[in-house]
């Protein structure tokens, strides 16, 4: 009986190491649950990157948005030595028109379909329609926001992928 007792703890004891260095292989470097891939592969992008960089490594983003005739399929790699030698100074308008809590919120409603001024005046959280335009007209000279027809706006497919990128990457979206 007592056997029988001992085989049941270590079964119990085997199955959670198991549980837990499953969880430790789908968990990132900063502590947080790695995406599951459709293959059981956590790491499926990072596994892929590694197989293709050379050096000192290298950067991927990538991500498919919608179904059907609205997908946006977008993806973008560059070795780190390429971006070790940019000038990141000319990253500041960009990141510097995201960095206000309207414009956010103006990305987020175009995106979720209002696309005119006006029905982004209708909403109290949005400020005036001189405010508005001002912070549209930021958009669109960073390239968050195009022109679709006159004086409709949307976030261009090619800036969807990195603009959620940068969203997932500030944190607060896990």
């Amino acid at each position: 009986m007592a056997e029988h007792t001992t085989e049941q703890r270590l079964a119990a004891l085997e199955a959670r190491v198991a549980a837990l260095e499953e969880r430790a292989s789908a968990t990132t470097a900063d502590g947080r649950e790695a995406a599951p891939a459709a293959g059981g592969d956590p790491f499926f992008a990072l596994n892929a990157l590694k197989e293709r960089v050379d050096g000192d490594g290298g950067v991927v983003f990538a991500g498919v948005i919608g179904s059907g005739d609205d997908t946006v399929e977008w993806q973008q790699a560059l070795p780190t030595s390429r971006l070790a030698e940019e000038d990141w100074s000319r990253r500041a308008g960009a990141l510097d028109a995201l960095g206000h809590p309207v414009r956010l919120h103006l990305l987020r409603a175009v995106w979720n379909g209002t696309d005119t001024v006006a029905a982004l005046a209708e909403r109290a959280d949005f400020g005036t329609t001189g405010q508005i335009y001002h912070h549209v007209n930021l958009l669109v000279a960073a390239g968050w926001l195009t022109t679709v027809r006159r004086g409709r706006y949307t976030v261009p497919p090619e800036r969807l992928v990195p603009l959620l990128v940068i969203l997932t990457a500030a944190g607060g979206l896990t």
